[in-house]
């Protein structure tokens, strides 16, 4: 990629947590930002042009996906229609009345689809949508993906879970198939990281965990950025596990 054109990045899920972090340091580093997600746009995590470049989506809806990505492909025209990385952040993990966690045997079928459509299949679908884009930014894709698609967590219930881990699998696919295209497609699978949405209880888990302690998002966000840039310009068909240790 050219240093000197105008790189731009499109984020689902980027109003708090990992996905603030990563729209700061995108924006921070001069990147055009473009977000996504079914709520309006959120002063909370505010950037230039932030109101602007955000699209509202049901990420659920296919249809409105559609929609989406028609309004992307327009706002990206100006910019020679290059799109240079997706970050597909948004996702949902259902809990019960009580807030814990919805195993196999709990969770209802309809939530099950609604967790693979906004988990699994939105990312795949943004990806098609926008390959053309994609395509003439030889961009990156960055998958988010979860330690609780690799192991049974106490928090995340089972259709997050098996989410994540098709997420993952489904990044290597994608991989093989748009690496030809000049198209790198990579996962992070974060484990427990200091954010607003963290389960009560979270603390107790600190203790096992290699480094002792919470990750940080913008350890997160640094991550992501290394992998839709020349850095890592080799690197496709990765899950970057950042959790401390956590998994081994």
């Amino acid at each position: 990629m050219d240093n000197s054109e105008n790189r731009t990045l499109l984020l689902t899920g980027a109003s708090r947590g990992i996905g603030h972090a990563t729209v700061k340091r995108f924006s921070d580093a001069g990147w055009r930002v473009f977000s996504c997600s079914r709520h309006a746009f959120s002063n909370k995590c505010p950037w230039p042009m932030g109101e602007e470049n955000h699209i509202q989506v049901d990420l659920a809806d296919p249809d409105t996906i559609g929609d989406a990505v028609a309004l992307i492909r327009e706002r990206l025209s100006d910019n020679g229609g290059k799109l240079h990385a997706l970050v597909n952040n948004a996702a949902i993990s259902p809990k019960d009345e009580e807030g814990q966690r919805l195993d196999s045997l709990e969770t209802p079928l309809d939530l099950w689809h609604k967790v693979f459509a906004v988990n699994f299949f939105a990312p795949i679908m943004l990806a098609r949508g926008l390959f053309d884009e994609l395509k003439a930014a030889q961009g990156s894709i960055v998958n988010v993906t979860s330690i609780a698609g690799v192991r049974v967590h106490p928090y995340a219930g089972s259709a997050y879970a098996t989410s994540k881990a098709a997420l993952a699998s489904l990044t290597r696919e994608m991989a093989a198939d748009l690496g030809p295209h000049g198209i790198r497609v990579n996962a992070i699978a974060p484990g427990e990281i200091n954010t607003s949405i963290l389960s009560p209880g979270t603390e107790k888990i600190v203790s096992s965990i290699p480094m002792r302690r919470l990750g940080q998002p913008s350890e997160v966000a640094d991550t992501i950025y290394y992998l839709c840039t020349e850095a890592s310009s080799y690197v496709t068909g990765a899950e970057i596990q950042i959790n401390g240790g956590q998994h081994v």
